[in-house]
């Protein structure tokens, strides 16, 4: 079923717009990495990545519209390189390593949480300018 929107057509699940739900998904996605990260020594790391690959892939394939793909894959881009700065080799006082370890596991987690979407977005540029 296709609903009208500002010009563009959007997929509808009954009432709720796919793309609306792609939007909390991100929302929830990038909060459920947040707070893995800051309770990474609890919560196991095998749900926490397995979670975040499913959430990405959902974002990935229902979020974007074409005038968002570019901003997205920029944004991916900054994270990833962001989330390889290992911020738990700094010390301050000998409380900074504490928090550059649970902003490093943060960071992961939302690099996973990004990746999958990023592949997808990335995939879809790809094919939008190969069949233009």
């Amino acid at each position: 079923m296709a609903k009208k929107r500002g010009g563009t057509k959007a997929l509808t699940l009954g009432k709720v717009e796919l793309h609306r739900v792609a939007h909390y998904t991100f929302f929830v996605g990038l909060l459920l990495a947040i707070v893995t990260g800051i309770f990474s020594r609890v919560i196991p790391i095998s749900f926490t990545f397995n979670f975040l690959i499913l959430l990405g892939l959902i974002v990935g394939l229902f979020n974007l519209t074409a005038k968002e793909t570019a901003p997205f894959l920029l944004a991916a881009i900054a994270l990833m390189l962001a989330g390889i700065v290992n911020l738990g080799l700094f010390d301050l006082f000998g409380l900074w390593s504490q928090l550059g370890s649970i902003l490093r596991s943060i960071l992961s987690n939302i690099v996973v949480f990004v990746v999958p979407g990023a592949i997808i977005v990335g995939m879809k540029a790809i094919w939008k300018l190969a069949s233009d």
